[in-house]
Parts: structure tokens; sequence; C-alpha cells
């Protein structure tokens, strides 16, 4: 874990989401519409990095507590809370490792968001662990919501930008991504190594530990499929917030999952 650390002490994942919106406004639209209609209070944001999801969360009215790997960005988070004035909002600010929650009590949450740890855990077991702690923590019938990367969207990255995704650079490196789902490289500064889904295991992976699947979603649609030349277009058209609104309607559609670079999976503990 400590190259996760590193790497995200330096990098600024605050600015990605302000750079990269629609992940973070399609996201953002699933949570708020579930939550509201479960009547929710409290949620646990698990990984939250530097906390764009938990502020917001906290802006609508919901009690708070963040967690995250990278004491930098747990630091991030709580100076972002008080500058954005909901810092009151906030039950706690920690330090955790999302395969063990330590400190955090049984079923202590309405629902809880994991949305990014899953990408970082290239063992089986960590994945399980991190899984299973999150199941310990919310409350029985209480929602979740956790990020996953596709494995699909991957290879067609790879293939259509190989120097930039070394080492995958080479079909026969792509093939074997593909089988295995876990990229990895040694270049300093970029990208920790990840672990990447196949669209249909999913929902298995997560049933299987003890969640009821309500639904699947993709975080950017087929919007990241869109140049910033294509999408300029539809700004100048003056169209984009009716894009936007297109991009969530078909968001859950099975044939765009493959396409969307993460996925949100919203279940229900059981």
């Amino acid at each position: 874990m400590d190259n996760v650390i590193d790497y995200y002490s330096h990098f600024d994942e605050w600015g990605r989401l302000d750079r990269e919106p629609l992940e973070f406004t399609i996201n953002l639209h699933f949570i708020q519409q579930y939550l509201e209609s479960a009547g929710v209070s409290n949620v646990l944001d698990n990984g939250a990095g530097p906390g764009k999801y938990a502020i917001a969360l906290a802006k609508l009215g919901y009690n708070v507590t963040l967690s995250d790997l990278t004491p930098k960005l747990v630091e991030i988070a709580e100076q972002k809370a008080a500058e954005q004035q909901v810092r009151d909002r906030f039950d706690g600010f920690h330090v955790l490792n999302a395969t063990c929650l330590a400190g955090i009590q049984d079923e202590a949450y309405d629902a809880s968001l994991m949305l990014g740890p899953l990408y970082h855990l290239q063992k089986e077991g960590e994945r399980v662990a991190a899984v299973k702690e999150l199941h310990r923590v919310t409350k029985r019938n209480g929602l979740v919501f956790v990020a996953f990367q596709s494995r699909m969207r991957m290879a067609i990255t790879s293939l259509s930008q190989p120097q930039a995704w070394k080492p995958n650079d080479s079909l026969k490196a792509i093939k074997t991504f593909f089988e295995t789902g876990a990229f990895n490289h040694h270049d300093q500064g970029r990208f920790t190594g990840a672990y990447y889904f196949h669209v249909d295991a999913v929902k298995p992976f997560m049933e299987s530990n003890g969640f009821e699947t309500v639904d699947l979603i993709g975080s950017s649609s087929i919007g990241s499929l869109l140049s910033n030349e294509q999408k300029q277009y539809w700004i100048d058209r003056g169209e984009y917030d009716e894009l936007m609104q297109f991009l969530i309607a078909i968001a859950n559609d099975p044939s765009v999952l493959g396409a969307s670079s993460h996925l949100l999976y919203i279940g229900r503990r059981v």
C-alpha cells in the first residue's frame, strides 16, 4: 500500500474530478437519488480521497464519516470541509485501510460509499476483505455504493493509446491483462498498479459477499469516449446540459457498461 499512499500524496485527486466532471456528476446523481428514496441520515465515505463526494453529501444535509488510506488526503478533506462550511456535518476524519476499518462499529451506517479502494487491491483476498468490512459497518438493508474499473474499457484504451499505457503496448501484454485484470508498470509518478473487473463479474462478486444488487451504473457512461473537441461541439450548441441528461439516462444500459471507464455498483446489505 506504500505506493498508493505515495501516489495520492502528490496527485491532485480533487482537481481530477474538477477536470473530468462526468464521473463525479453521474455518480452523485445516482447516489443522491437512492439515498433520498431510502431516507438515509448517516453515511460512511470509505476510501474518500480528498472528500469531494463526502462534502457534496454534507452539503445535502447528511451526517458523514470520512476515511482514507492516505493521511495527506484525509488532511485535505478536513480542510476542504472547513473551507466549505460543512465541518460540523462530519462525525470524523480517519486514516484507515479499507480492508480493516478498525474502530468503526458493526452496522454503524445507513449507507456506505467505497469509490476507490477496489481499484488498488490486486489480490482477491484483499478485495474480499474490503467488501466484507463494508458489509460489517453498514446496517442491515443499508445501501452501498462501490466503484469498479472496467476491464473492457481499459483494453480499448490500451489498444487505442498503447504508448501511453505501457507495458500494454503489445497485443501479448493486452491479452494477458484481459485475462488477469491486473495492470502494472514501472514508471515513476504514474497511476499505481490496479485491478479491473469484467462487467459481468461485478454483481456476482458483490452478491457472494452479502449484498443484493439494486443497480449497476456506467459512471462516465459513453461520454468518456468523446474527445474534448467533440464535447466542445455540444457546448457551443448550448446543449451540454442536455447531453449530460442523456448520458445519465443511459448510464445503466447494459450495452454502455463495458465502454464506461468506471462503474458504480449500488446494492443493499443483507
